[in-house]
């Protein structure tokens, strides 16, 4: 995409925030609540989510921005490659709350295992496919992939590679 391709909707520019979470800047997106997360408070803001009802984590993935630096973020939010997206949900009060972590290349973030432990298999996954790492998951693995595979199919600079069919009973 050159600067030219670019829309008004896709200019960089940051958001003006006036709602805060925990101390975290939230905006409305599409009807829901994303509360932008530094990395080093991570587990300390869902700890204070779950003790709020947040009992429940419906999903954990993430987003390479390799080609698009220039993303829509609240000021003080610095965008990085990675976004790790957190999607939590209030049973109770039946609402759902998104959380986005900036993540360097490289830069590792909490597990919450300990407190979601169903996060187990969604933070191998985007170890698997990101390369993500998360600090004190208990058995960071890849889960889709061999042991042996190298490199991570979802970053936005992993080449696509070609993998030869091989039919059966056709010769070779």
């Amino acid at each position: 995409m050159t600067d030219s391709d670019m829309t008004e909707r896709d200019t960089p520019q940051s958001v003006p925030v006036t709602v805060t979470v925990h101390g975290c800047p939230v905006e409305e997106r599409f009807g829901q609540r994303a509360v932008h997360v530094p990395a080093e408070k991570y587990l300390d803001v869902c700890r204070s989510l779950y003790a709020d009802g947040y009992h429940m984590c419906a999903d954990l993935t993430a987003v390479d921005y390799l080609l698009h630096t220039g993303r829509t973020l609240p000021e003080g939010v610095v965008a990085q490659r990675f976004e790790l997206v957190v999607n939590l949900l209030s049973l109770q009060r039946k609402e759902r709350i998104r959380l986005r972590i900036q993540l360097a290349d490289g830069e590792s973030v909490a597990s919450l295992f300990d407190l979601y432990p169903a996060t187990e298999a969604m933070e191998r996954e985007v170890f698997d496919m990101f390369g993500i790492s998360f600090d004190g998951h208990p058995d960071l693995t890849r889960i889709l992939m061999p042991e042996d595979w190298e490199g991570h199919p979802l970053r936005k600079d992993y080449s696509q590679g070609r993998i030869p069919v091989q039919f059966k009973g056709a010769s070779s």
